[in-house]
Order: C-alpha cells, then structure tokens, then sequence
C-alpha cells in the first residue's frame, strides 16, 4: 500500500533543450525524465519510462545512449533520465 502511494505521487518532468549543429541536428531535442520512488530501483524504472513514453509521444526517435543519474533523498530516491531524440 505504501508503495503504491510513493509510485501514485511519482512524477515525470520534462526538460526539452534545442540541439545547435547542423540541418539535421536542428530537428533534434535533449529530452528529459524525472522519476521518484522508495528505492533506487523503481525510481529509475519510472525516469527512464517516462523518458520513453515522451519521447513516443512527441514521434521522436531516441538517438544514443539513455543518461541516468539518481540522488538519495530523506525519504524518496529521485532518478533523472535523459536522451538526444530525433525527428
């Protein structure tokens, strides 16, 4: 129950940065993902899902590796996840 609590508050941000470079960079992004949870686990489970669901959501493609990185809060761990995303 209580993680069912943590997982229901857990939330996603998004951060959308504009790639400079060339005609074909112009088209792409840095999205951006940030999920909580009670262990570092499933806080990287949400970041890096709902880094994948908005890039979907946008009909982006991801290009390159997925970047995770997590921070033990008092009680939440918070993960954020970020990858380029092209057109």
């Amino acid at each position: 129950m209580i993680v069912c609590k943590f997982l229901a508050r857990s939330a996603f941000l998004v951060v959308v940065a504009a790639a400079a470079g060339s005609a074909s960079a112009a088209q792409c992004t840095i999205i951006a993902a940030a999920g909580d949870g009670p262990t570092q686990g499933i806080a990287e489970v949400m970041s890096t899902n709902g880094l994948k669901n908005i890039i979907e959501n946008k009909g982006l493609k991801g290009q390159g590796p997925v970047k995770t990185k997590c921070e033990a809060g008092a009680i939440l761990t918070e993960c954020r996840s970020q990858q380029r995303a092209c057109k």
